[in-house]
């Protein structure tokens, strides 16, 4: 395996040999202590309410998606969502404060999403049966998913003007729907309150005091229907874009320990054009000083929550990366991973507890192929996050070029720590030793010893694995993807030179790593991914 993996290395790394362009380097992670900590089921995705006539520039990438019609008896659906043992699913978008439960003395017709020229986003209300919701949650427990579910936060207003909205929110046909889930004994992980109506919203928004007044609402009617319960739903609000002074106005309004979640979306590659492409996305994707601008997001919303709600926690509820349905032949390949990896890099960085991706399928942006439910490459990179990135969020620091981005966490289910380099670079090879901080700090204290033991020091300097060091050959596990023939619209990754593809009865592939001697630099071609495993990294502050 080993043989094979250098000659994969070897074939890699031609286009930097010819580019003529190596920096060798140090990543330095710091085991000493916790930057952050994710939530177990950090990974997380949506599933829209979009019908299939759902259109942007003339394309409709939705197809037969929508919570309404999905084919939930596609093998490969479950399949996909049963890999992640227990994959986060919130069901929520655009049209889901139009949404009607068909339940309990609802005073309304409840019918299907029409087209509809003056309804908010070019559609009419919508109706979820509870035929479709009993089939649903049999679902979800099948394939063993974790569930957020959005409720019609607009159920019950008025359009005031333009966009705003006003009036109490009619909470009593959601009560009816949660009283009907309780019955059943579907498990709830979260409600969430609304979608995309902070600030000036989108397409609609609501006053924050008058946000915060229906939340307090929410809460008695969770508190009650689950009085008694061992599990009680968490309250996920709001659901929108970030805008400071909302944010802060609802968490003062709706006061302490109402809301559990602050939830907030992010699309920091913006727009896509009239052609449904954008010619600049995949340079906005390759370019780290666009990619950093998401951390002045992250960073304000950590900081509000430190000082006006510390009850609450922080989630993307929904990202997609480009907005309108995401970029065709871009949202959907290889390159778009250095984005969604990198967003889960950082955010984990700011405290965010979970990150949901729009979508597990639907639109160009979908884990999965809208119409052969064939996993994309952000499929596969998600899934190697979930299983190989812990909670536990670590420091980790390179100097040598903002091409390079890395993240570091004490590794899932095992001892160590796992690393993710990123390479944007087009033509950098990068060679770098993996360095542990406590030996970079004990070889620094050490002075007046003998050239033996200085010897022994030099070792443990340039070691990943700390003072437990042995003199016994010890191995590193790395996962490395690229995309096929080079490619970097390729629909199919490749992973340590082998093209990840559903096997013969649809499974998902196995994900294996190779195993590399530790002493050896760690190579990150042009343009590459790398997770890379130390199973006995010392590293105190993941136990």
């Amino acid at each position: 395996m080993e043989l094979c993996f250098g000659w994969f290395l070897l074939v890699a790394s031609i286009p930097a040999i010819f580019a003529q362009d190596i920096s060798h380097g140090s990543i330095v992670v710091d085991g000493t202590m916790t930057v952050a900590q994710t939530d177990d089921n950090f990974v997380c995705a949506t599933i829209d309410w979009w019908p299939h006539d759902k259109c942007n520039y003339d394309q409709c990438p939705w197809h037969y998606t929508s919570v309404m019609n999905l084919n939930l008896s596609h093998p490969f659906l479950a399949k996909a969502i049963q890999a992640f043992n227990r994959l986060r699913i919130r069901v929520g978008g655009s049209l889901q404060d139009q949404v009607l439960y068909d339940v309990g003395n609802l005073k309304s017709p409840c019918h299907p999403f029409q087209k509809m020229k003056d309804g908010l986003f070019g559609f009419s209300k919508g109706c979820l049966h509870m035929e479709r919701w009993d089939e649903l949650n049999r679902f979800f427990k099948e394939t063993g998913a974790m569930v957020t579910f959005g409720l019609n936060a607009l159920h019950g207003r008025h359009k005031i003007k333009r966009s705003l909205w006003g009036g109490d929110w009619d909470s009593s046909n959601a009560q009816d729907f949660m009283k009907y889930t309780v019955s059943k004994g579907y498990q709830i992980d979260s409600w969430e309150f609304g979608n995309e109506l902070s600030g000036n919203g989108i397409g609609a928004h609501v006053h924050a005091d008058q946000y915060g007044k229906d939340l307090v609402n929410l809460r008695r009617i969770i508190n009650e229907l689950y009085k008694g319960s061992q599990s009680k739903p968490s309250l996920v609000a709001p659901g929108g874009f970030y805008d400071e002074e909302w944010f802060v106005k609802l968490l003062q309004t709706s006061g302490f320990g109402v809301i559990d979640v602050m939830s907030h979306h992010m699309y920091n590659l913006g727009a896509v054009f009239i052609s449904g492409v954008d010619p600049k996305l995949v340079s906005k994707i390759l370019n780290p000083d666009h990619l950093n601008k998401a951390a002045y997001t992250f960073g304000n919303l950590t900081h509000i929550i430190r000082r006006h709600g510390p009850w609450t926690s922080a989630w993307v509820g929904e990202s997609g990366g480009a907005y309108n349905s995401g970029g065709a032949h871009v949202s959907n390949t290889f390159v778009n991973s250095f984005w969604y990896l990198d967003q889960l890099g950082m955010a984990s960085k700011y405290h965010t507890k979970v990150y949901c991706r729009q979508t597990l399928i639907g639109g160009n942006y979908g884990l999965l192929n809208a119409t052969t439910f064939v996993p994309n490459p952000d499929y596969y990179s998600g899934l190697l996050w979930h299983r190989l990135m812990g909670k536990v969020v670590l420091n980790v620091e390179s100097h040598a070029s903002p091409f390079l981005r890395s993240y570091a966490h004490c590794s899932k289910g095992r001892t160590g720590v796992t690393l993710l380099v990123i390479n944007l670079s087009n033509q950098t090879n990068f060679i770098m030793n993996a360095q542990n901080s406590i030996n970079l700090k004990l070889a620094a204290n050490e002075q007046n010893i003998s050239r033996d033991s200085f010897t022994h020091s030099l070792k443990k300097t340039f070691s990943w694995v700390g003072t437990k060091a042995s003199d016994d050959a010890l191995l590193r596990e790395e996962y490395h993807l690229t995309p096929k023939d080079g490619y970097l619209r390729s629909r199919t990754m490749v992973l340590n030179g082998i093209p990840l593809e559903l096997t013969s009865t649809g499974d998902i592939p196995s994900l294996n790593p190779v195993r590399v001697n530790v002493k050896s630099p760690i190579t990150i071609s042009p343009l590459s991914i790398a997770f890379i495993v130390f199973p006995n990294f010392e590293a105190p502050a993941c136990g």
